[in-house]
């Protein structure tokens, strides 16, 4: 399987699918200091996609995607969750003449030019209520009624799939209808237990089974906080997370290391998505397609 990673952030994606085994063709980061860190990181885990120089700076600068993106067959994107997030005061589609707002309409447009046999979305929790619903029933329509495929989404923690942290997000996922007009519906995974605690993140005595979400701002707010997410209490003594512990419960390998300063370094696990939960997801997506022949094969013909 071929996969592009968009808005690809330090990877987690890109390590979520390689360890099934997929091919990353190509990936797009605008961040300069995400850039360093995806490419420190994951020059050996796939050098063709920098010696081929497909890791793209700026997808709006991809204006034929048809020509300029290689062929693949799953589309994974974290997108931008400013323009739907509490944090970026849930605008949604106002934002659609704003680069962030525009992010969702280029996966769009990728999606049309290109037909993959899939698409893999993740986003912000509050997705699913802002506006009324009106924006998440804006983003189902566009991809089933627009672009022909499958739509199938749930809310997934971290936690459900051993990682000792919250981080409830809205997975989407998708297959192209051009192959069947008769798919089965996609079957998420069943949640499984916690593989490591808080105390073995820290290494320490813990009594928060399960970590905070990892978050963009705020930090050092203390434990008696209510916005406190990076202090806990350890073998009895107030402790801050620092981005060793992050990597962890992000699920990153134990090799992973950040060339950037500490400050870009938890802004970026905050941006980041949890390896496993992704990971799991990516498994029974590519079983699906395994299992459902009609997709490997060439599309349908199309009346005239």
């Amino acid at each position: 399987m071929k996969f592009i990673d968009l808005f690809a952030g330090i990877g987690g994606f890109h390590y979520a699918l390689h360890n099934l085994g997929a091919e990353c063709v190509f990936a797009s980061e605008i961040d300069k200091y995400a850039r360093e860190t995806y490419q420190l990181n994951l020059a050996k885990v796939s050098p063709l996609l920098f010696d081929n120089n497909t890791f793209n700076d700026d997808i709006m600068k991809i204006t034929d995607p048809k020509n300029q993106i290689p062929d693949f067959d799953i589309l994974c994107a974290g997108f931008p969750c400013q323009p739907f997030s509490q944090a970026g005061h849930k605008r949604g589609f106002e934002e659609l003449h704003q680069n962030r707002g525009n992010m969702f309409f280029k996966i769009c447009e990728i999606l049309e030019a290109k037909r993959p046999k899939a698409f893999f979305l993740e986003n912000v929790r509050h997705i699913l209520k802002h506006d009324d619903g009106k924006t998440f029933d804006t983003i189902k329509r566009i991809l089933t009624e627009e672009l022909g495929y499958t739509f199938d989404y749930k809310m997934v923690k971290a936690s459900d799939h051993g990682l000792p942290q919250h981080r409830p997000r809205i997975f989407m996922v998708g297959f192209n209808k051009d192959y069947s007009s008769n798919l089965p519906e996609f079957a998420f995974p069943a949640p499984t237990p916690l593989t490591m605690t808080m105390s073995d993140i820290w290494q320490g005595e813990c009594p928060k089974e399960v970590g905070y979400t990892l978050r963009v701002g705020g930090r050092g707010s203390g434990l008696h906080d209510r916005r406190n997410w990076d202090s806990y209490l350890v073998n009895g003594k107030e402790q801050r997370l620092t981005s060793k512990e992050g990597i962890k419960m992000m699920g990153l390998p134990e090799t992973f290391k950040f060339p950037v300063s500490e400050a870009q370094a938890m802004k970026q696990l905050g941006n980041s998505v949890a390896v496993n939960a992704i990971q799991a997801t990516a498994e029974e997506l590519i079983k699906y397609l395994d299992e459902n022949t009609s997709l490997l094969a060439p599309p349908l013909k199309k009346a005239a």
